[in-house]
């Protein structure tokens, strides 16, 4: 289960990939992050939104992935659910920056299914 354990790190880092748009489109204040980052508008506000949701998504995916890593869950499908949980956090991240609501909204459905999927491999196991 290394690549599902990868996974893990690569989740863990997308809040950061996400607020870097965040910060990269000026009017950022390293001073005072939250006061500066609250004033967004547009895709940084978005970004922050997706900042804010893959923080929100992360402790589920590293419960079940480590679950499933202690209850000798099948190695392959979890490392595949967990590709594919990667890939559609990637996506809900690119959907809301590009403010596509209706394909953020199915790539989070994606992401939390494989979650689900996980857990249910885990108790199954």
């Amino acid at each position: 289960m290394t690549i599902a354990y990868c996974c893990l790190l690569i989740a863990g880092l997308l809040p950061y990939i996400a607020v870097g748009f965040a910060k990269s489109g000026g009017g950022y204040d390293n001073a005072r992050p939250r006061e500066s980052m609250a004033t967004f508008e547009g895709r940084q506000a978005r970004a922050v939104a997706a900042h804010a949701n893959s923080f929100e998504a992360f402790p589920f995916f590293a419960a079940v992935v480590l679950l499933a890593g202690l209850t000798h869950a099948d190695p392959h499908w979890v490392n595949t659910l967990s590709v594919i949980f990667i890939v559609a956090r990637f996506g809900y991240i690119i959907a809301y920056l590009t403010d596509r609501p209706l394909l953020r909204s199915i790539v989070w459905m994606v992401g939390i299914a494989c979650v689900l999927a996980i857990g249910s491999l885990s108790v199954v196991a």
